[in-house]
């Protein structure tokens, strides 16, 4: 990286390096890209040598966007001194761009698929010969067929084995380089050595070779490694969904009624900005002129747009659907309401990145557990036997094949096959590979309104007891504006005539000539029936001249399952808490018919994490319902999540699982599954145990032959899948 290379200082207010920002306060901040780091080991690794460094105050590594920021104090520091500290802890860092970085972890997930599919088809094809040799070990098959047999497994697993193993490889290399140890050193060490013992035993001419172990355990790993990233690409997306809601550019007024048109990022406190309908809130900022109804459904969830005039303050991403306004920024693009949403939710990823699935933990006990095990017997065999060498390999060999971890590999995966499966059936998709697991240990359930106890529509309310001609009267008007109650009100006319002289006044309503009459539709306020308003948010008033003004009352029809989802929750043992961005009367409303007496309203999304993190410091584990995206960073932060499919592309990025339909039961249903398939794993797990309690002893004592040893091994994955296939009949306690 040579524009961070080289004699690379701080001078007195600014750092050389084009890459390094100033912040206030007198800090300075880096953000670089380290492609390499892939576990929580790696990002204590590249934390602690930053750490380290004087004047450095935080050091944060994003594992899914790979990405670095460093921040330090005055000039204590500089750009070259952060890069090679990153270099001594193993690890290679670049000038982070979100473009390359999206690039390459694309080219990464490609290579690791290819990886996966290659040890897959090296498996299958493997386990062939390896059965046919163990079959005829009674005196059928001759040494030269069973000599070949091991010759071309070793063909197909060696360059698989050196090839797909590439992605464990590089990592224990690069922590070995570096002084240190991670998680891929031991699962190296055995798949290779384990491979070398198979090339051993070929070379020899010995009756057994286990080529199939090597590459059974690498597709097993690989498949971990391959869901994995998966998974940091969601959380990614979540990001990136959200930073797609920020203006590239802005309009700025200069002198003379000058406009301009500058990039969003050079936006500046206390510039005079030009919003034109359409057009989205680029910065934070004071509306000082003009008037207009702009969709807040980002910061609060409320579908309905909000009327704004001069004095309102605006939160960047909020799109102005009215009329032009002009607004003074107080805040720059990298300070505003998105980059901090951007900000809540990588923090909430990076925290759920640490979280391990059981099998993964087990796996890297069980690895290296049982290369040892099988490398302890092969010495107590060479020593104590005579003439030991040949049983030592023997049976050094039957406890390898028996205790292939495949029933314990199969644990996992054959069960969220088959869970997966149901829920789909029910239109319920499964995005995380670990979402089962942290949905059984749900304990509170945390929910948003609108969109999610509710349908996020406004419909007309009590229309029968509504002469059809006012109904019809208001459409004419309705039909000339995209305001959400204007869209109900035409849903409820039905087809009909649009007035040709309706025009729509930005903020108030829609108004036209007819008859020599002015007709308006919109706020009571505008339309002269301000003292018979109820709520001025959820209703349209039509005047027609000097007749007496007509209401349209509105709501947000909730689910029709909703009061029996809420039931349903509480029979599961769940606690039931609504959280809103909506005003505390109609959250107040909807709490009190549904029985819910935990409940918040008007909260913003940073507001929401933190209500989540105050529950999870309590020792719960939250399962979070919204739709919205200002329910992004809580969905991210929560423990498991949950949106409807209708939600914002951030909420469904941010989400664990998606739901289709207009009913929450089967929600329901995902919790009773995911609980019964955590069952299932824990059985398979348990059942992995007291097989190799029984048989390790009977391999390491010279009573099991590569053949039985082959079958048993079989014998306990099929056991572990048969176990799994009982939720295709619904769940179980």
């Amino acid at each position: 990286m040579a524009a961070l290379t080289g004699d690379v200082t701080l001078d007195p207010g600014k750092e050389s390096s084009p890459f390094v920002q100033r912040e206030t306060g007198g800090l300075a901040r880096l953000e670089l890209s380290v492609p390499g780091a892939h576990c929580a080991a790696c990002m204590r690794a590249i934390e602690g040598a930053l750490m380290r460094l004087p004047g450095v105050e935080t050091a944060r590594v994003n594992l899914s966007t790979h990405k670095v920021a460093v921040r330090w104090r005055g000039h204590s520091q500089t750009a070259e001194g952060i890069v090679e500290a990153i270099g001594r802890a193993g690890f290679e860092a670049t000038p982070f761009d979100a473009r390359a970085t999206r690039a390459a972890s694309d080219a990464e997930g490609r290579f690791l698929l290819r990886c996966l599919g290659l040890a897959g088809f090296a498996a299958g094809n493997v386990m062939l010969f390896s059965v046919a040799v163990w079959a005829g070990l009674g005196g059928e098959m001759g040494i030269g067929t069973r000599t070949v047999f091991h010759v071309i497994s070793g063909l197909i697993s060696v360059p698989v084995t050196l090839y797909a193993g590439l992605p464990f490889y590089r990592s224990a290399w690069r922590a070995l380089k570096a002084g240190r140890a991670n998680m891929d050193v031991p699962i190296s060490l055995a798949v290779l050595l384990s491979l070398v013992l198979s090339i051993y035993q070929t070379a020899i001419g010995a009756n057994y070779a286990y080529f199939d172990a090597s590459v059974t355990l690498l597709f097993f790993l690989l498949i971990g490694r391959y869901l994995d990233h998966g998974l940091r690409n969601k959380a990614r997306g979540a990001a990136q969904a959200l930073l797609s809601l920020q203006s590239a550019t802005a309009r700025l007024a200069g002198a003379e009624n000058d406009v301009s048109i500058i990039a969003a990022r050079d936006i500046q406190p206390g510039d005079l900005l030009i919003v034109m309908p359409g057009e989205r809130i680029p910065v934070d900022g004071i509306v000082e002129t003009g008037r207009s109804d702009v969709d807040l459904s980002m910061v609060s969830g409320e579908s309905v747009p909000a009327a704004v005039q001069p004095g309102a303050r605006l939160d960047a991403g909020a799109l102005n659907l009215g009329g032009r306004i002009e607004l003074r920024a107080i805040a720059t693009i990298d300070t505003s309401l998105i980059a901090e949403l951007v900000r809540i939710v990588e923090a909430g990823e990076q925290s759920r990145s640490t979280y391990v699935r059981l099998a993964d933990k087990a796996a890297r006990l069980y690895v290296p557990v049982v290369h040892s095990l099988a490398l302890a017997v092969f010495i107590g065999w060479w020593a104590l036997a005579e003439n030991g060498f040949a049983p030592a390999v023997h049976n050094a060999i039957a406890t390898l094949i028996i205790t292939c971890p495949c029933a314990l590999g199969l644990a996992v995966p054959a069960t969220q096959v088959v869970a997966v499966g149901r829920l789909l059936r029910r239109n319920i998709l499964v995005k995380s590979g670990d979402a089962l697991e942290r949905l059984a240990e749900a304990d509170i359930a945390v929910l948003d309104k609108t969109g999610t106890l509710t349908l996020g529509r406004p419909v007309l309310m009590d229309a029968a007891k509504i002469d059809p001609a006012d109904i019809a009267d208001g459409a004419r008007l309705a039909r000339a504006s995209k305001h959400p109650l204007s869209v109900a009100l035409i849903a409820a006319a039905g087809p009909g005539p649009v007035e040709p002289s309706a025009r729509e006044v930005p903020g108030y309503g829609v108004e036209a000539q007819i008859d020599g009459e002015t007709w308006r539709l919109g706020r009571a306020s505008w339309t002269g029936a301000a003292d018979m308003a109820h709520d001025d948010s959820l209703e349209l008033w039509l005047r027609r001249g000097q007749r007496p003004a007509i209401r349209f009352s509105f709501s947000d029809a909730p689910r029709v399952d909703v009061a029996a989802f809420i039931a349903g929750l509480r029979q599961r043992g769940l606690g039931v808490h609504l959280v809103s961005g909506d005003r505390r009367d109609v959250v107040g409303a909807m709490a009190a018919s549904l029985g819910i007496d935990q409940m918040r309203a008007e909260v913003l999304p940073s507001d929401k994490v933190a209500y989540l993190k105050e529950l999870a410091a309590a020792g719960h584990k939250v399962l979070m319902v919204g739709d919205g995206l200002n329910d992004a960073p809580a969905l991210t932060a929560a423990h498991v999540s949950i949106a409807p499919a209708a939600a914002a592309d951030a909420a469904q990025a941010s989400a664990d699982f998606i739901f289709c339909g207009q009913t929450l039961a089967p929600l329901l249903e995902a919790i009773d599954v995911a609980r019964a398939s955590k069952k299932r794993v824990l059985e398979g797990f348990a059942f992995a145990a007291v097989y190799n309690l029984f048989a390790i002893p009977f391999a390491a004592a010279g009573l099991v032959t590569p053949l039985i040893s082959a079958i048993a091994m079989s014998g306990s994955s099929l056991v572990v899948t048969l176990n799994a296939l009982r939720l295709m009949k619904g769940p179980q306690s």
